[in-house]
């Protein structure tokens, strides 16, 4: 036995016992007649202390950090007692240590939490199983298996079952890049690995399984971002027959909340989440994600600038954010948000005046502002005493939206006004069902598989950019962190919501076969979303970013460090697929 305790268990009800545990050195201290140890595991840390025993001394003289030993001694009561660690109270006297797993005496880093952040990440990456025995990256990981457990447990309480579907699948517009996978078997076809379970879950629904989820790998060639992991992912992917879509919201709402007060100690927003239409996120927040912590609201001012002497916003859509007590900030702070508006969110500049306690106005464009467009923003905007408001511009209404959107962000940041140690959730509901592509095609905007709101009527009738769908996202403290649909389940819609994204009814017939043949057979209405585990793991650890809540994640350029792919292959390995590899090199 290489062990009878963990390195978190022992407290002073054991003094006394013969105890043998085992882990890897964390620190050693030699103090000449004594030597300590602090050994450690993912339990926590138990101190060993070597003092008049020859023999022992002799086990410990090769010991360096991260060196993997087991102890057996006799538990002492600490002189010295630490009371941050639950076994502080307490060291273990040693009377015999053997190695167990060496370790060089030069580490790439130091492995504990106070230095990890100061590593390299691609370093860390590369050697990602030293850095998994930091403490904040491992508990992260164990935090991961715990929320799975409680996702399950849920999701079989709700009636649900767990159904796995194939990784070896077809291509699907799913919105990005797919990655494509040789057939050996077939020379020229590909597999494409899911960029989601999609079309599988629905066809479980024509199956006639009423509730499926599984915690799915779903598989993407997309840039990576802070809260994107680049290739794959996984998710907690859910439908259900004969439903609408309340109630998705209703199982969205219970499973969020039931997992994140499981798991935090933050104020946890309870359902039913705030109901928001995309356009009027775009409107007050610039973005479809909007955080909610965040007071700030983005406000339409154009009608206030119109016959006005300020030439920079003649023509133009005008967005305002009213700053309250934004009179206490300086010259500075305005002009450092006017080089954020030009070199991270686009704009041409940002306008703005201040408000001091009299209300007289000053700083920026105030030599533009006349006394009745400072009052109808007073009335109308509230802008109120010891406040400022800032403006941006654009003859699109799209590009300033979004411009406005990322200077609120940047401002509730500066500022330091988001609300702290709480989950804010939100839905937002009524996505439209197309959008145009940078080549100014009809495209799906979310996903191609939903119900138009509306239905054939609206297909054949309306703008294609003015028809909403039946499509939901749920956004929690800025991040989007669940998606999902009612689904087009009506064979007859589906040939003419994919006819207007370009695709003929051939087309369809032979990408999604499976599906449209399915939905011949009778189907019953069905809607369903998924919940992204990793980005969940990330807001309930409070991670800077994705990768810090996966075991092993690639780099920012898509790379696995630690096992050197993507990577070379050979001829031979080549020529089964029947690949020929034409690149410049």
């Amino acid at each position: 036995m290489y062990r009878d305790h963990n390195c978190g268990e022992l407290n002073i009800t054991n003094v006394g016992q013969n105890v043998t545990i085992a882990g890897w050195i964390q620190k050693i201290r030699n103090l000449g007649a004594m030597q300590f140890i602090d050994l450690h595991d993912e339990h926590g840390t138990t101190q060993i202390v070597i003092s008049d025993n020859e023999e022992v001394k002799k086990q410990a003289e090769n010991l360096t950090t991260q060196c993997v030993i087991s102890v057996q001694g006799v538990v002492v009561e600490r002189s010295n007692k630490n009371n941050k660690i639950p076994t502080g109270e307490i060291e273990i006297d040693a009377k015999e240590i053997k190695i167990l797993g060496k370790c060089k005496n030069v580490l790439p880093f130091e492995v504990n939490s106070e230095t990890n952040g100061e590593v390299r990440e691609d370093l860390r990456l590369e050697y990602r199983f030293l850095d998994l025995r930091n403490d904040k990256i491992h508990k992260n990981i164990l935090l991961r298996s715990k929320i799975m457990k409680t996702l399950r447990r849920r999701m079989d309480e709700l009636g649900f079952t767990e159904i796995q579907t194939p990784i070896l699948a077809n291509s699907s517009p799913e919105g990005a890049r797919d990655y494509l996978v040789p057939s050996r078997l077939h020379p020229g076809e590909f597999y494409a690995l899911p960029q989601a379970p999609q079309q599988f879950k629905q066809l479980l629904m024509v199956s006639g399984f009423d509730k499926y989820y599984q915690i799915a790998p779903c598989f993407r060639d997309e840039d990576p971002r802070a809260d994107r992991a680049p290739g794959e992912f996984y998710q907690l992917d859910f439908e259900m027959s004969f439903a609408e879509q309340e109630d998705v919201f209703k199982v969205l709402e219970d499973v969020i909340t039931t997992v994140f007060k499981e798991h935090t100690n933050w104020e946890v927003e309870d359902g039913p989440f705030l109901r928001i239409p995309y356009r009027e996120a775009m409107e007050k927040y610039g973005i479809d994600k909007p955080d909610l912590r965040n007071p700030l609201i983005i406000q339409d001012v154009t009608e206030v600038f119109k016959g006005s002497e300020f030439n920079a916003f003649k023509d133009k859509i005008v967005k305002a954010i009213v700053i309250p007590n934004g009179n206490e900030q300086g010259r500075k702070f305005f002009d450092n948000m006017t080089d954020f508006a030009k070199e991270e969110a686009g704009a041409s500049g940002l306008a703005w005046f201040k408000v001091d306690e009299q209300e007289q106005i000053s700083g920026g464009i105030a030599k533009f502002i006349t006394e009745d467009m400072y009052m109808k923003m007073k009335n109308e905007f509230d802008l109120q005493k010891n406040g400022a408001i800032v403006f941006v511009a654009d003859e699109k209404l799209e590009k300033v939206q979004k411009m406005a959107g990322l200077i609120r962000i940047e401002l509730g940041k500066k500022l330091d006004i988001l609300q702290k140690n709480i989950y804010k959730f939100c839905l937002i509901v009524d996505f439209p069902m197309y959008e145009l592509s940078d080549e100014e095609k009809i495209d799906f905007n979310h996903n191609p598989f939903s119900m138009p709101q509306g239905g054939l009527e609206a297909l054949n009738t309306l703008d294609p950019l003015e028809i909403l769908a039946y499509q939901y996202d749920v956004v929690c403290n800025g991040y989007e962190m669940a998606s999902g649909a009612v689904r087009n389940h009506d064979p007859e819609l589906m040939i003419k919501a994919f006819e207007i994204a370009g695709y003929t009814e051939k087309e369809v017939e032979s990408r999604f076969g499976a599906l449209y043949n399915a939905f011949q057979y009778g189907t019953p209405p069905h809607a369903g979303a998924a919940l992204g585990l990793d980005r969940m793991v990330m807001l309930i650890s409070d991670a800077e970013n994705i990768r810090e809540v996966i075991a092993f994640p690639k780099n920012k350029k898509a790379r696995d460090l630690l096992m050197k792919a993507p990577s070379e292959v050979t001829e031979e390995q080549l020529k089964d697929v029947h690949i020929k590899v034409d690149i410049d090199k």
